[in-house]
């Protein structure tokens, strides 16, 4: 027997470690790293991942355990992500399994079920009839004989199936397992099952089913009717018994009638989910590049013809053509028969994306996003595994998906915060793409408008503490069209004109002229919902949520306040609940909110809404954006999702009715968020033939981040930016850790962030590491806080943080993880929890 070490599923501290088990012989040719097993551990039956292989050791191995099941025929992980894996452990201080299971689809993260089964004496009986002789031997009761009757003709059932069948038989069946005469075992079950038709094909030739046809007598004229209808879709076989009652409208009766004559056979055969069936996407063919995409497009190609593993960061502006960079480099990749995944912020995966790339590589294109159904993303991920796809377009979690020739990994939009996750494990697909492509000589494609200031300045000073990607820049638009003009407009200059509506002149007289000329309109506000907050104006409230310290947004359609963070939902209020005024009112600017406005503004303009709530249902996002290049809409109106990846022709003008409204986050990246967003959403107008105008609404107009991004000034902004983030160590200067620590107790967790604050420093300094940052040639550690998080309070918990800094190789995540477990394990009793976030994007 060999031995394989298994990471189990068990998220804990004393558990995350590979466990050796026996391979048994039979299982043994199944066997791989990466495969999916079903072990024993302790008194349970769970899923674990076959992390290495070694021969059975000389030592005595008798209280080893052996392998239970293998779960699947192709293991569900390579080797090279098993490798990820191990790495993402040490990078972001998560558990092993963690970071083995956010690679699978949901579909895939099994659980032990418990199941019943007659015990081997009972199970050796051939028959019903002699399991009825047995009860008559037995003294048995009533309920007793008719579990085992019922366990005896299904041969083995969940204990779920078995409770429901007998809601008051749970003493007996436990009375019986004690007995001996059923027994129990477990197995592992996924969430979800392949999905299956009940099909139907000839049985006979079709010369023989036609002899048949003609000798059928008048009372089978139905059946007659389906076999001539079998014989005319020969073409077509398979079909599907539901489409043919359907199509027939006859009974299940009369095809088992044909089946039992031995006409026609049925069988369940697998249906594929494709979230893109009955869609035809016109096919593509390359455009000619321009002088600027071709240098970019040979520095890459050159990479991959030498099979090197090498980073790039493509600076583009919008309009400049990287996505057809991207799909000529898949083409070079696919043509050494290697595999390419191609990376979108959530947000920007608009039907828009997914069509460039079906058109050009057609059904070698699989999808991966959020909203797919779990049994779509499953077959998605299938269809990955087995092979039939070689390009997979997708979010972050992409990253992972089972290729094992793979060459070419492209991340658009790189700088989106929307690539680091926000639940363990905390990855950012960025780095675990970079690693991953490492592993395999593949290349790397990071692509932005703007980039992230850390991938930017890690290319432009080409330092190796982190990465340093090469740096190709597209300067131009591919069409050779301007960039579109920009006014920024001082909204508190509108105030004192006595301008008090959401719209500026300037955006009013804009959105005139383009209903004029029949031309189209992209808003942008960066916030959902009617308004921001309910406020009386009589004595101060403001409706906040009792389980988290944050106001509740109001939602016009329901007419309830929602929080965004925990969920809850309450009735919006008719009078103040303190003071009981009527003077209770609705501050701030949502989207739903601006659609009213502009029905006032503008009588009999179509207004198509895009944000968190009009997108819920499956399928919305296509469906409004198709009605808006059907110019079925005059105004797309919109969060984020607007702002990136849309590319329509008659679109000429783009109004931010509120730039400034992320400035005031307490985050130092929100000048560079604001940057990005108003140069991405500017991007959209006058992409082709028109010329495009951009309208900014500004408070803070005076602030660089709106002036560089006014006049389409990446380099500026950088510059700038650069200039505060050095002065206060924020990164790229520096690395980033972000603990959390929450309870439900303030008091106690104040002394345990103390605590933990102390420990750090203490540690750090006992490896000469801790001291000030402000020496920039010299490794350092420093640690801020503890202090009230931006949000102190979710769900019911308070919540302290400390920001931990650091700069040169030491291995700061390491130190804090073993600080933050020993800490836990003081405090076990105490229900603390601690969260690591290592190089986080979102501060709150």
């Amino acid at each position: 027997m060999e031995m394989a070490r298994v990471i189990v599923d068990v998220p804990s501290k004393d558990t995350d470690r590979p466990f050796d088990y026996l391979i048994p012989e039979d299982l043994r040719p199944w066997i791989e790293v990466g495969s999916r097993v079903g072990v024993p551990f302790g008194h349970r039956t769970l899923q674990g991942f076959v992390v290495s292989l070694h021969p059975r050791p000389e030592m005595d191995t008798a209280k080893m355990k052996p392998i239970q099941e293998v779960l699947d025929v192709m293991p569900p992980l390579s080797p090279e992500l098993i490798e990820v894996g191990e790495w993402m452990k040490e990078r972001y201080a998560c558990r092993h399994i963690s970071a083995l299971q956010s690679m699978l689809p949901t579909a895939l993260k099994g659980k032990a079920e418990r199941y019943i089964s007659l015990a081997h004496s009972d199970m050796d009986m051939d028959s019903t009839e002699e399991a009825d002789g047995l009860f008559a031997i037995l003294p048995e009761s009533e309920l007793e004989q008719q579990i085992i009757r019922f366990v005896g003709q299904k041969g083995e059932v969940s204990l779920q199936q078995l409770s429901r069948a007998f809601p008051d038989g749970a003493a007996t069946i436990k009375a019986l397992i004690g007995r001996g005469r059923l027994s129990e075992f477990q197995q592992i079950k996924d969430k979800l099952q392949k999905k299956t038709m009940k099909a139907i094909e000839l049985a006979v030739s079709s010369e023989e089913a036609s002899t048949a046809l003609a000798s059928f007598p008048a009372k089978a004229q139905r059946q007659k009717e389906v076999l001539q209808y079998i014989l005319e879709m020969e073409d077509f076989l398979p079909i599907s018994q539901k489409d043919l009652l359907q199509t027939l409208g006859v009974t299940a009766g009369t095809v088992k009638a044909l089946a039992d004559k031995g006409l026609i056979t049925l069988e369940d055969v697998e249906v594929f989910r494709d979230p893109y069936r009955g869609r035809n996407f016109t096919p593509s063919t390359p455009l000619a590049l321009t002088q600027e995409q071709q240098v970019v497009y040979r520095s890459i190609v050159n990479k991959l013809d030498e099979r090197e593993h090498g980073v790039f960061l493509l600076h583009g502006v919008t309009g400049s053509g990287k996505t057809e960079i991207y799909l000529q480099t898949i083409q070079r990749c696919l043509e050494q028969e290697r595999q390419a995944i191609v990376l979108v912020p959530e947000i920007s995966l608009t039907p828009q994306m997914v069509e460039r790339f079906k058109a050009r590589f057609g059904d070698r294109v699989a999808v991966m996003h959020s909203r797919l159904s779990d049994g779509e993303r499953y077959d998605e991920w299938r269809k990955i595994r087995e092979g039939r796809a070689s390009v997979v377009v997708g979010a972050r979690s992409a990253v992972f998906a089972p290729f094992d020739r793979l060459g070419l990994i492209i991340m658009d939009e790189e700088h989106e915060t929307s690539y680091k996750q926000e639940e363990t494990p905390k990855y950012h697909a960025r780095d675990v793409a970079i690693h991953r492509a490492s592993l395999t000589g593949a290349a790397v494609i990071l692509g932005s408008a703007t980039p992230s200031l850390e991938s930017y300045h890690a290319a432009k000073s080409q330092a190796q503490d982190h990465f340093a990607p090469q740096l190709l820049e597209m300067p131009s638009r591919a069409l050779g069209n301007r960039l579109p003009e920009v006014q920024i407009v001082d909204m508190r200059e509108e105030l004192r004109d006595g301008n008090r509506s959401m719209f500026s002149r300037s955006l009013h007289a804009a959105i005139t002229t383009r209903l004029e000329r029949g031309e189209q309109t992209v808003l942008l506000l960066n916030r959902r919902g009617y308004s921001t907050f309910v406020m009386c104006r009589s004595c101060g409230y403001v409706a906040g949520c009792p389980e988290c310290d944050i106001s509740l947004t109001y939602h016009q359609k329901s007419n309830n306040l929602r929080c965004h963070y925990c969920g809850y939902a309450a009735q919006a209020p008719e009078v103040c609940p303190d003071c009981g005024s009527e003077h209770i009112r609705y501050f701030g600017t949502g989207t739903q909110r601006v659609e009213e406005e502009l029905a006032k503004l503008f009588p009999g303009i179509r207004v198509i809404r895009m944000d968190v709530d009009t997108t819920t249902e499956k399928g919305s996002h296509e469906k409004l954006l198709k009605q808006f290049r059907d110019k079925k809409g005059d105004v797309l109106l919109g969060t984020q999702m607007v702002a990136k990846g849309l590319d329509f022709p008659d679109v000429t003008l783009v109004g931010v009715i509120t730039a400034d409204s992320a400035l005031n986050l307490p985050d130092f990246r929100a000048a560079e968020k604001t940057f990005q967003l108003l140069t991405q959403v500017a991007g959209r107008a006058g992409r082709h033939q028109l010329p495009g105008e951009v309208v900014i609404q500004s408070y803070t107009p005076e602030h660089y981040s709106i002036i560089h991004a006014s006049s389409h000034d990446y380099l500026s902004f950088v510059k700038d930016e650069l200039k505060h983030r050095k002065a206060l160590h924020y990164p790229p200067y520096c690395r980033l850790i972000l603990v959390t620590l929450s309870h439900e107790q303030l008091p106690l967790l104040v002394r345990m962030a103390e605590n933990f604050a102390a420990a750090i420093k203490s540690e750090s300094d006992r490896r000469g590491w801790f001291g000030s940052l402000d020496r920039f040639d010299a490794s350092a550690l420093d640690i801020l806080g503890p202090v009230a998080s931006p949000i102190p309070r979710l769900k019911n918990r308070y919540r302290f943080q400390c920001m931990i800094k650091w700069r040169g190789t030491m291995d700061a995540v390491s130190l804090v993880r073993v600080v933050a477990e020993k800490l836990q394990d003081s405090a076990r009793d105490s229900k603390l929890q601690i969260s690591i976030d290592v190089d986080p994007q979102m501060l709150m």
